[in-house]
């Protein structure tokens, strides 16, 4: 078939060819499709955290249970997740209830130093909202269309979620507001369908409960850590009562968690490991456990704040400005040009593209009225002409032939 096209029009088909086959614009192309992979398949690493925090209890007895939740709460927000990421699931009866004798507050301590309550608190689902079918729904994002943006766990495959839970249970289950229960099926199986919509990156589930080890006995996702505060056939007890209030006002589990957070801070490096190291069952007065055969990483390399704290992604530049690890750019010397005064743009000439080509020394200086362009728009315009001849000769080739 090359035989019988002329000797100068393949010639010009393996010119233009040849710019396509050029090293400098196959390493551009190369470039450009490691950007576009990098930009469609991001790397799954942790990016923002959020927490799930639920008090399953209601009743002014049940004190304790809420102030556990805000005592939980107080921290996270205190080492920096915000309250536009916290879900906080709260009966609310014991603040404003007729029993308490300090109004519209709650205390974790006898001293009653700290208020938990206060005036900067968000509550997301208040009362009898606090049911088991809008916890999966929650957890799962089989919501309503019309629920508010408050309310959704807004969370994608690079989010870290912490999801704290009290109140009273047994084996294998949770009870809500003492008139329905959530098994550890039901926990588990919600947590495998977040994980297969890509809802979290890793999952810590902290449970304070009567035998809350077996609440997480059923997980079989991945990159789930889980603790809780008792083993099967174990209490788990509160700390102590305020006589005041008349009523427990923390749970033992719970309140040496928040002691020992207490001690933390957004910059704390401070990991899993030691916190779990400091479960004492003399004090919680119960054998607390820890799963994490469902978890990748080394207890002792995560820290507290991956779940507890807030995310910041911090590039560290050195002096010369580049990343780190970036490959050292070749700086190409710069070509100076003359001085060249330009008109302003006319309504006409607005929308062309100014452009500039280094003059050769001794060159005549450019008139005002002169064009002005770039070698490189210049061997592209040659280029697409070359192409439309190309083409043309093919044409009239092949009309020839067949003539």
């Amino acid at each position: 078939m090359f035989a019988r096209i002329p000797t100068g029009l393949l010639a010009l088909l393996l010119l233009l060819l040849s710019g396509l086959t050029n090293p400098s614009y196959v390493l551009a192309s190369s470039q450009a499709e490691q950007q576009a992979a990098a930009f469609f398949s991001p790397p799954q690493e942790h990016t923002n955290n959020w927490a799930v925090l639920v008090c399953a209890s209601r009743y002014w007895f049940n004190y304790r249970h809420m102030a556990n939740t805000l005592g939980m709460y107080r921290t996270v927000k205190r080492l920096g997740i915000p309250d536009s990421n916290i879900i906080l699931m709260l009966a609310d009866d014991a603040a404003c209830n007729t029993r308490n004798h300090f109004p519209a507050t709650v205390f974790a301590n006898a001293d009653r130093k700290l208020d938990l309550y206060g005036e900067n608190i968000e509550v997301d689902y208040r009362g009898y909202e606090v049911t088991v079918e809008n916890f999966i729904r929650l957890l799962t994002g089989r919501v309503s269309p019309t629920l508010p943006r408050s309310k959704r766990l807004l969370t994608d495959s690079r989010s870290n979620v912490f999801v704290y839970m009290t109140g009273h249970g047994g084996n294998e289950f949770l009870k809500f507001q003492d008139n329905e229960e959530i098994s550890a099926f039901d926990i588990a199986d919600a947590f495998e369908q977040m994980w297969q919509k890509r809802r979290y990156n890793e999952l810590l589930f902290m449970v304070d409960t009567c035998q809350a080890n077996t609440m997480y006995s059923k997980f079989y996702s991945p990159n789930i850590l889980a603790t809780g505060s008792s083993e099967l056939k174990e209490n788990s007890y509160s700390h102590h009562n305020d006589a005041d209030i008349g009523v427990a006002v923390i749970d033992s589990f719970t309140h040496y968690i928040l002691q020992y957070m207490e001690g933390q801070n957004k910059t704390s490096k401070a990991t899993m490991k030691d916190l779990f190291d400091t479960y004492d069952p003399a004090r919680i007065k119960s054998h607390a456990g820890v799963r994490s055969d469902l978890y990748p990483r080394p207890l002792d390399q995560v820290r507290i704040t991956d779940f507890l704290g807030a995310v910041s992604k911090v590039d560290v530049l050195p002096s010369d400005g580049r990343p780190v690890g970036a490959p050292e750019e070749i700086e190409e010397p710069l070509q100076v040009a003359e001085e060249v005064v330009l008109p302003l743009p006319t309504a006409e000439s607005s929308s062309e593209r100014v452009v500039m080509e280094p003059r050769p020394t001794g060159a005549e200086p450019l008139s005002v009225d002169q064009p002005v362009v770039f070698q490189g728009e210049k061997k592209s315009t040659l280029r697409a002409w070359g192409a439309a001849g190309a083409v043309l000769a093919l044409v009239a080739w092949r009309l020839s032939a067949a003539s």
